[in-house]
């Protein structure tokens, strides 16, 4: 289950070593833990951008192009970032208890545990021990996530095309049409404790095994839990695919 995972395979330190642990424990149905909540996340997900995109159309803007009048391209840049933050912020908000449900069944995994056998009696379970507040744990690090990861991305491949970019290079458009994409992953590096964090809240202290000591400590919010994983140097925990990031 993502980076959260705390139980930990004795042999090998990669992703496929950690699917075939779990295929080996769960058969291959383990691998597909949380799906369903998953599923239904993403789609709440599109259907919310989609309304909001309706409700709060974009103006369209003039073209500009980057030679011919930086401030006001910059301004367009602006406008569309901030459109977009709204749309991914009220989805995100619309999504996560699903996203809480799905990373809670994917970590029972580490306990043996049955606690959420499915997304209804999900819900009801947490609305019984948690109230409203327990389907937004771990809400705000992914939000600040998603707002850092789009002015970030969106400014520097602006500013990137404007400026490093030089217009009398025959390949120039094809450049800029691939620059977002290159800055994206570049940016998604650099934001990812926001989510490993958001995460890790959505299962703590839950009274599932790996939200509890001593998987993890009881953490009293979700800037305890960036301090803990920075002290421990876990802040990129579940970043590689390939390789896992564990103290000595």
């Amino acid at each position: 289950g993502r980076s959260v995972g705390a139980a930990s395979p004795s042999h090998g330190t990669g992703f496929f070593t950690y699917a075939r642990h779990i295929v080996e424990v769960d058969g291959k149905r383990g691998l597909f833990r949380g799906l369903t909540p998953r599923l239904i996340s993403s789609t709440l997900s599109t259907i919310t951008r989609g309304s909001v995109k309706k409700a709060f159309p974009l103006e369209d803007m003039e073209h500009v192009s980057n030679k011919d009048d930086v401030k006001t391209s910059l301004r367009k840049v602006v406008k569309e970032t901030s459109h977009e933050m709204m749309m991914q912020c009220v989805s995100r908000v619309v999504s996560h208890p699903l996203h809480v449900i799905s990373m809670r069944c994917m970590v029972q995994f580490v306990g043996r545990e049955v606690k959420y056998s499915g997304v209804f009696s999900a819900i009801g379970r947490i609305f019984k021990e948690e109230g409203i507040l327990g389907f937004f744990v771990g809400l705000v690090p992914h939000i600040l996530g998603d707002v850092i990861f789009l002015w970030c991305c969106n400014l520097l491949a602006h500013f990137i095309n404007t400026y490093a970019v030089d217009d009398n290079f025959s390949q120039a458009s094809v450049i800029r049409s691939y620059t977002k994409f290159v800055m994206g992953i570049a940016v998604s590096m650099l934001t990812y404790p926001f989510l490993l964090v958001g995460d890790l809240m959505a299962v703590n202290n839950c009274g599932l095994r790996a939200g509890l000591p001593p998987y993890a400590p009881a953490f009293t919010s979700w800037i305890h839990c960036w301090r803990y994983l920075s002290a421990q140097g876990q802040l990129f925990r579940g970043s590689s695919l390939l390789f896992r990031r564990a103290p000595m």
